[in-house]
């Protein structure tokens, strides 16, 4: 049993007897949603649907809607909405989201939230989307983003202030100079934080409103984040 299944093992009401259906998992740059979509995505065995991979494997596959989304790109435009749902609508035929689903980075705005509530509204046994929001502290978040260090021979990820190298600067595996991504600075983390809220503040209200909705706290160990977000998906569900 994973660290996570164990920790919502204690409760009798347990993961296995939830029946997820589709989740938007949301959360402001680097609040953990990733690594949160993944330990649900090993707990229910549904998959995690992300715009950006639909992208790419459309385009890369050379589907008809990957053609006309590569050829919008080449000129520099942005994938308009309707092309994007047209992608999520083929792959939510799929038989591997006939329990559930983990939304990554879509419904992004209103009109792809309405357009996918009324999609799952045409199929009376299909269960709406709920949202589960990850809240972590501003500053915390900023600690994250701007204490990210990187080995550039190994990969190898550190944070000078949670998970610090034994040697300050250098790998403890390769002893390589650690460098810092040139994106992750206060200024530049701050007008993204901005962004996402602007950008979702309309969608998390239109599933507050409905009831479907739920924020949860965002710190600590990944199996007890993950069983909070369990718990808030069987109120949800209720």
């Amino acid at each position: 049993m994973s660290s996570t299944a164990a920790a919502v093992e204690s409760d009798p009401d347990t993961a296995a007897k939830i029946i997820p259906g589709p989740i938007l998992l949301l959360g402001a740059p680097g609040v953990g949603k990733g690594t949160q979509a993944k330990e649900l995505v090993k707990l229910w065995g549904i998959p995690q649907i992300s715009t950006g991979d639909l992208l790419r494997a459309n385009v890369a596959q050379g589907t008809a809607l990957g053609n006309a989304a590569k050829d919008i790109m080449q000129h520099g435009n942005l994938v308009p909405d309707s092309l994007v749902n047209e992608m999520v609508a083929v792959r939510l035929q799929q038989p591997d989201t006939s329990i559930g689903y983990i939304l990554d980075g879509f419904p992004r705005t209103l009109p792809q939230a309405s357009w996918l509530d009324d999609r799952l509204g045409t199929h009376p046994e299909v269960l709406p989307v709920v949202a589960v929001s990850l809240h972590v502290d501003y500053n915390q978040l900023l600690r994250r983003i701007t204490g990210r260090r990187n080995c550039p021979v190994c990969q190898r990820i550190y944070n000078i202030y949670s998970n610090p190298p034994l040697k300050a600067g250098f790998c403890d595996v390769e002893g390589a100079a650690l460098a810092q991504r040139s994106d992750d600075t206060e200024e530049v983390f701050a007008e993204r934080i901005r962004a996402y809220d602007a950008q979702t503040a309309p969608v998390v209200e239109h599933y507050r409103e409905q009831g479907r909705f739920a924020e949860v706290d965002g710190d600590g160990q990944i199996a007890a984040i993950a069983a909070r977000i369990v718990a808030a998906v069987r109120q949800l569900r209720k």
